[in-house]
């Protein structure tokens, strides 16, 4: 197996063609190429290696990933960033996405481009139910939503959560902005055929396997209340992407519906993203313990508060997963 790795030292980035071979139970890696230090080098020089011409081609996808990925990445530290708090040196990671997201994919010609974005949110759907235990797999995902075939043996409620979430992640409206309304119209289309309990929850819930305690049910609305107050007041102050991070976790914290609150959580999180120019995240399936792990985290924050320290961890898992999953979608 062959892929490109890249060395840096100092502030200078060096590429190699670096093979792998397995022997017994050791994996042996292996520099065979120097292809140059920025990815127009890498390029040229993999051009012309026709020795090695039948492994790059079988490697293609990672090479292209991570090639294309530092392009970007390259091109956006030659900008003067401000400085960011919350990301640091992950700022260059997320505007390399975002970087790419407008001047590339938004420029595709439209087939290619629904094409592309119809394959990003099956992968989006099937890890969003997954993570609240729907049990239908991605290649059964990929037949229910694109052919239509209903995968044997699921119920209809693990069913209805895909189509449901394709439908609603094709039609958000990004001239609204986000209310009260638009909250429970997200959740209700999510919830449709599912659970018909659509207005904020008249009950306290204890949350399985899950240590802290959601808002009581009586100040479910005040909570809410102040989380979009604390929206609008940081819409110009927060980067876009620890805004949508922050509020993902805020909504889930006061946990305001009885069932649906993560898949309306993430929904409402792509939203704040995409409607800012920045590309959609999804949170793979496995990656959900850490999730939860990075989202607890910041449980005794208050509803109003954004303390740095305790939504460190949580960004950077968000950055990790939209780098991941931003470049193995829409190249």
């Amino acid at each position: 197996m062959v892929y490109v790795f890249k060395k840096v030292v100092g502030n200078k980035s060096y590429y190699y063609l670096r093979a792998s071979l397995r022997k017994g139970s050791r994996v042996i890696s292996k520099d065979i190429a120097y292809l140059g230090s920025n990815v127009a080098e890498a390029k040229k020089t993999l051009s012309k290696l026709p020795k090695f011409k039948k492994e790059i081609d079988k490697a293609y996808r990672k090479i292209n990933f991570v090639l294309e990925s530092n392009h970007f990445l390259e091109k956006v530290k030659e900008k003067k960033l401000k400085a960011d708090p919350f990301l640091g040196k992950n700022i260059f990671l997320v505007e390399a996405c975002a970087l790419h997201f407008n001047k590339v994919f938004n420029k595709l010609d439209p087939l290619t481009k629904k094409e592309i974005f119809n394959n990003f949110i099956i992968e989006f759907a099937f890890n969003t139910t997954s993570i609240e235990g729907n049990t239908i797999d991605l290649r059964e995902a990929r037949e229910l939503l694109e052919e239509g075939l209903t995968p044997k043996n699921k119920t209809l409620r693990e069913i209805y959560d895909l189509q449901n979430t394709k439908k609603v992640f094709e039609t958000l409206d990004f001239k609204k902005e986000i209310s009260h309304t638009l909250i429970k119209k997200i959740h209700a289309d999510l919830m449709e055929n599912i659970d018909m309990r659509n207005e904020y929850r008249a009950r306290d819930v204890i949350i399985t396997k899950s240590t802290f305690k959601s808002t009581p049910f009586h100040l479910v609305k005040s909570d809410l209340d102040l989380l979009l107050k604390w929206y609008t007041e940081n819409k110009t102050k927060l980067h876009p992407f620890v805004l949508a991070v922050i509020f993902h976790h805020k909504f889930e914290k006061i946990h305001p519906f009885m069932d649906g609150n993560g898949r309306t959580g993430r929904m409402l999180m792509n939203f704040i993203l995409m409607k800012n120019k920045y590309p959609p995240v999804i949170i793979q399936k496995k990656n959900r313990s850490d999730f939860l792990d990075a989202l607890h985290l910041a449980d005794e924050v208050f509803v109003t508060e954004t303390k740095k320290e305790k939504y460190l961890e949580l960004v950077n898992f968000m950055v990790a997963e939209l780098n991941e999953t931003y470049w193995n979608n829409f190249l």
